[in-house]
């Protein structure tokens, strides 16, 4: 089969495109003939070996932990699933990935992939949507009323993030890009601002919030800044910086990691079906171009939720 991989830690030019062995599914796992799989920031980061004590992967290593696709063959033990069900996933950070023309997937990591978008974008899913749940839901425990400041909501994680924090009664306010803010609008988000220079005297309207959702690279500085936004007794979620070196008292600061959770990635997928929340898809590339895509997000230039479909 044909499948993208790489056999040593490096920049995007490691990523080879060729014929590996198609692998077949073993006790409480299924073969999975991927229809779409996506980018995500991690991928990049395991490629490069900044990751490697976190999450040791072998070689050849096969990228992709989100794979949308359909069932082609069932292992020992497997219930509740056939041959040619539409599925979406979550797929363990250090198994071979989907960036391939099949894949291997954990049963019990699977949900039915929604109806009403090609199956192919469904890839664009499970990651971001996943981590922005339980950012919100299992971290910050958000509810009705609540005030959430979202920072970096123009990305995959934030856009779904305003959506789910808006349904959920809470009063939005989101930071993010020019560009992003008539699709941030029409997801619900309340108030719409420019990226606060937390280097400078931070001004938002609506502070003190409930909820802090910092979902940028920030200093050690802005950092602290955007946990000084939050009202006391509060949340400081982050997901790709943890909260204050010294938190204030009452603070309460967590960093997210996202994991696999096929009962919340269902329930994601009926909000999809019910027209409630919308997967965003900035782009469809070959996964034969698999690392012109990875170029692009190590130089900055992907668009946004990248998908990647196997010829």
């Amino acid at each position: 089969m044909k499948a993208a991989f790489y056999h040593r830690y490096g920049d995007s030019d490691v990523l080879q495109y060729g014929d590996i062995e198609r692998p077949a599914p073993g006790p409480g796992e299924v073969l999975v003939r991927v229809a779409g799989t996506s980018f995500n920031p991690v991928d990049a980061g395991i490629r490069g070996g900044y990751l490697s004590d976190v999450f040791p992967i072998t070689f050849p290593h096969v990228p992709g932990i989100d794979v949308a696709g359909t069932i082609a063959e069932l292992g020992a033990g497997v219930s509740g699933w056939q041959v040619g069900d539409a599925v979406v996933g979550l797929l363990p950070m250090i198994a071979r990935g989907a960036a391939a023309e099949y894949v291997v997937a954990p049963a019990e990591a699977l949900a039915a992939a929604p109806e009403s978008v090609p199956l192919a974008d469904a890839a664009a899913l499970p990651t971001v949507a996943l981590t922005a749940w339980q950012a919100l839901f299992e971290v910050a425990g958000m509810t009705a009323g609540q005030t959430i400041l979202i920072n970096g909501a123009g990305g995959a994680v934030g856009g779904y993030a305003v959506q789910l924090a808006k349904q959920a009664g809470a009063v939005v306010t989101a930071t993010a890009k020019v560009a992003a803010a008539e699709r941030l609008r029409g997801y619900g988000a309340d108030h719409l601002i420019g990226y606060l220079d937390y280097t400078a005297t931070p001004v938002a309207d609506g502070a003190p919030f409930d909820v802090v959702l910092n979902l940028i690279g920030t200093t050690v500085e802005e950092t602290e800044a955007l946990a000084g936004l939050v009202a006391g007794g509060g949340h400081y979620v982050g997901t790709m910086t943890s909260g204050p070196e010294t938190p204030r008292r009452g603070l309460r600061s967590q960093r997210v990691f996202v994991r696999s959770d096929a009962a919340q990635l269902a329930d994601l997928v009926g909000r999809v079906d019910a027209g409630q929340l919308t997967i965003d898809v900035a782009d469809r590339r070959p996964l034969a171009e698999i690392a012109a895509v990875h170029a692009d997000a190590d130089a900055g230039r992907l668009p946004g939720k990248t998908i990647l479909t196997p010829a």
